[in-house]
């Protein structure tokens, strides 16, 4: 194959003349990644995401042991739901909880209802927030619930900002971790502190805990410790537990009985939850203990990362945070993202090692970031066999950029 023809199947330009369109150029680079992950021997983790129908469902093989197959089916939240609520709230030390399909949903129901209950529909948060840049203003277009951001900085906000805040809120909602600055969490002296505020403004606090699973080791507390902080607190199933789907809102009984009216209203009761409601069950039993174990070894991960860069020449990178908060990070690279993501693609391709697993954006033009994960695959890994991925990735990153005249050591 000549080097037009292979780079034309990568997802690089036919000819020059025919230049590929962005969306079939990112859809190809997309299938290359996945069929490079399906294929790989060493990766560091594998989400349901990257499985095929059959595997996902040979998940459900051990639900007996999380609950008794023999029952009945559940309808419209009865039966394995409820059974996974009660599993919720007493892991939260929660008065109740009540299961959502999108956590999206559950958010929105949860502060619409804390609104009703405070008389102000403002909700402070950050500007990076999921709300904020993930659901297409639902907030304010859906819910009558007006966004009020604290703080656009790469971080938390702090416990001033709260008390500074120029206008009356009734809710202070806190995504823990903060995913889009690097999955970053405030230390509990801190988190503590922002609560502390809150509560001296007359709000409630709701927390975005999607990944909350994640975050006991940084803040370390137990979960229904770190729940206690909340009013509400939100929990996803998928994002940290490799569930189907869905979530639950946790919090006082009387909110969550208003929360399942609304959750009707929204249409979010569905006729039957079951395998959504097993896998998440699954997750709960065998995923959530092991966390603590990933979130350690990330740490691990990403402190050979930061030496595997810097032995290769690498004019300038940065593993942030430079110790993981979860386990999940991002990893910034001086290079044209495209660039990368090919490196990255022919490295697993070739050497049958996925060290980067996911996409890689550009916030600038010749930079680029990704996101690191490290889950039960990745705990066989040492510290040594990330340093050798990442030589054989800068071999094909110096590769790629030799293509396109750029240098890519110092």
């Amino acid at each position: 194959m000549s080097d037009s023809a292979d780079r034309s199947a990568r997802g690089y330009e036919h000819e020059p003349s025919e230049p590929v369109p962005e969306d079939e150029r990112r859809r190809r680079r997309w299938e290359r990644r996945r069929t490079a992950s399906r294929g790989a021997r060493r990766v560091l983790a594998r989400s349901g995401l990257q499985r095929t129908i059959r595997q996902r469902l040979a998940l459900l093989e051990a639900a007996g042991e999380v609950y008794d197959l023999d029952e009945s089916v559940d309808m419209y939240g009865d039966g394995v739901v409820a059974a996974l609520e009660d599993k919720v709230a007493g892991l939260l030390g929660k008065e109740a909880a009540v299961f959502f399909p999108t956590g999206t949903m559950a958010q929105q129901v949860a502060l619409r209802c804390w609104a009703g209950r405070t008389g102000n529909p403002a909700v402070a948060l950050h500007a990076k927030a999921h709300p904020e840049v993930h659901e297409r203003g639902a907030f304010s277009q859906v819910s009558g619930l007006r966004p009020v951001v604290l703080t656009a900085e790469p971080r938390q906000p702090t416990a001033e900002e709260v008390r500074d805040c120029e206008e009356p809120f009734g809710a202070l909602m806190l995504e823990l971790p903060l995913v889009g600055p690097g999955h970053l969490l405030p230390s509990w002296e801190e988190l503590t502190d922002l609560v502390e505020a809150a509560r001296e403004r007359d709000a409630v606090v709701h927390f975005d805990g999607a990944r909350l699973w994640e975050s006991t080791v940084h803040l370390g507390r137990p979960l229904d410790e770190i729940a206690a902080l909340a009013d509400s607190v939100y929990v996803s199933f998928y994002k940290s537990l490799d569930g189907f789907g869905g979530a639950a809102l946790a919090g006082p009984s009387t909110l969550v009985e208003e929360a399942k009216a609304w959750r009707h209203r929204y249409g979010g009761t569905v006729f039957q939850q079951f395998p959504t409601a097993l896998s998440a069950l699954l997750g709960l039993e065998r995923e959530l203990p092991r966390l603590p174990s990933y979130v350690l070894h990330a740490r691990v991960v990403a402190a050979a990362l930061a030496e595997g860069l810097a032995a290769a020449g690498v004019p300038w990178s940065r593993v942030h945070p430079e110790v993981p908060h979860t386990n999940e990070f991002q990893v910034w690279l001086p290079y044209d993202a495209d660039m990368v993501a090919e490196a990255a693609i022919r490295t697993a391709e070739e050497t049958g090692t996925l060290l980067f697993a996911r996409a890689w954006d550009a916030p600038v033009p010749g930079l680029a970031v990704t996101e690191i994960d490290v889950r039960a695959p990745g705990l066989e890994w040492s510290a040594e066999d990330v340093r050798t991925a990442v030589a054989d990735f800068m071999v094909r990153l110096k590769e790629e950029a030799g293509r396109a005249g750029v240098r890519a050591d110092g």
